[in-house]
């Protein structure tokens, strides 16, 4: 039995108008909070910010991403896929206005207002991606979507500093909104191609295969179950939780690791703590490579053993930090895309990709929340980096095994390669 096979192109858009549009939504959904991070401290001086809230700005939008997966799968309910990609940007395009607006309560209210617009973004994506997109190229444009990420982080983490000494840090972090405004144009342009005619004989069709499918297979019947009894579900959750919190907690203090480490410069510490992000695009866009290996177990190894070098290399041969942190880099930016694309591959309709994709993000982001406090609290009562390395060691360690089983029992599933 094989996965519902995906729809024929709407009105000639598929696949190169969808591919951009996907491709332009995701810059902005990281980019917009990477924006605050390179001026903190002008944030901070001009609305009297103690040191505890102005971090408590930066850490916030994880939060809201945890929190804000109901919200987001209501919103693919109420709205369907492709408006609800709309409802993100226009409410990140609102934040992002709101939060330059020069107060502290401005600030606060803008950045939890991108927070729960980025969260429909990161539950919605997957969806359309399992719905529209063949599944030989699914993996394919999931390493598209998070190498654009990726991309807008690193974009807006190297210009936004710059851009604030010349005109500003309000106007410096209302700039990105550029990018907001032409993705809503191409993604306008996208759902042009989505109406309501071709939608109802989208509809019609998936129901006319599964009804009949249905009716002879009890097995198919309970493919539909809600995602909250598929194990899939937790394995995947505690594997994006892993992950989450291994890229948020090394975001954070890489750059302080680094100088306090090896007695580089906030510049140098910083342009280093970048491969990290900057290799990310090669994790992602290289892990689709793999995507045809049989069996299945090796694409998330690899990517596990690479992801468990940052830590261990840093404890066993620090010397070598460029290349643990690089390769670290390669690995964050392919788990990603390893998670991501197995929602999309094992879910058979859209209500349960919603489920998984939702129920997967919040458990991943709520722990990821946690990370920068934590390896803080470890790095100041030990006086060293080594606790928080063997924290992330033992995080990056469990992605690896939990990753490993879930392709493994994935791949036993013949529906899951239609």
């Amino acid at each position: 039995m094989t996965r519902d096979a995906p729809i024929p192109a709407r009105g000639g858009a598929f696949p190169w108008l969808l591919l951009v549009g996907i491709a332009l939504v995701a810059v902005n959904l990281r980019g917009p909070l990477v924006a605050i991070a390179p001026v903190i401290g002008d944030i901070e001086a001009e609305l009297g910010l103690s040191a505890t809230a102005a971090g408590l700005l930066t850490s916030l939008p994880v939060l809201c991403f945890a929190l804000g997966t109901p919200i987001a799968a209501w919103t693919i309910r109420l709205t369907g896929a492709e408006r609800a990609v709309a409802v993100s940007l226009i409410g990140a395009l609102a934040g992002t206005i709101i939060r330059s607006g020069g107060t502290t309560a401005a600030a606060f209210a803008g950045t939890i207002v991108i927070g729960l617009a980025i969260a429909i973004g990161n539950v919605v994506i997957p969806v359309v991606i399992r719905r529209d997109v063949p599944p030989e190229r699914a993996q394919l444009v999931t390493g598209v979507y998070a190498a654009m990420m990726n991309i807008g982080s690193l974009a807006t983490a190297l210009l936004t500093a710059p851009l604030a000494e010349v005109i500003g840090w309000q106007l410096a972090i209302l700039s990105w909104s550029a990018f907001m405004i032409v993705a809503l144009v191409v993604w306008g342009v996208h759902l042009r191609f989505t109406t309501i005619e071709n939608a109802a004989a989208r509809e019609a069709e998936v129901l006319a295969v599964t009804g009949s499918l249905a009716a002879v297979d009890p097995e198919r019947r309970a493919s539909s179950r809600s995602a909250w009894r598929n194990p899939m579900t937790w394995l995947l959750a505690a594997a994006f939780a892993a992950q989450s919190f291994s890229f948020y907690g090394l975001t954070a203090w890489l750059p302080s690791l680094v100088a306090d480490e090896f007695g580089l410069s906030d510049v140098a510490a910083g342009a280093v703590a970048s491969l990290f992000q900057l290799s990310a695009i090669a994790g992602a866009l290289g892990a689709p490579l793999l995507s045809n290996a049989r069996p299945v177990w090796p694409q998330p190894a690899l990517v596990g053993a690479l992801w468990i070098s940052l830590p261990l290399g840093l404890l066993v041969a620090p010397a070598g930090y460029g290349l643990w942190i690089s390769l670290g880099g390669v690995a964050q930016g392919a788990g990603f895309v390893v998670i991501i694309s197995t929602v999309v591959r094992i879910t058979r309709d859209d209500r349960e990709a919603t489920q998984m994709s939702a129920l997967v993000q919040a458990g991943g982001y709520v722990l990821a929340a946690a990370g920068p406090p934590l390896l803080a609290a470890l790095h100041e009562s030990s006086g060293g980096w080594q606790q928080p390395m063997l924290v992330v060691l033992v995080a990056t360690f469990s992605f690896l095994v939990l990753t490993t089983v879930a392709a493994v029992r994935s791949g036993r599933d013949a529906r899951a390669y239609g």
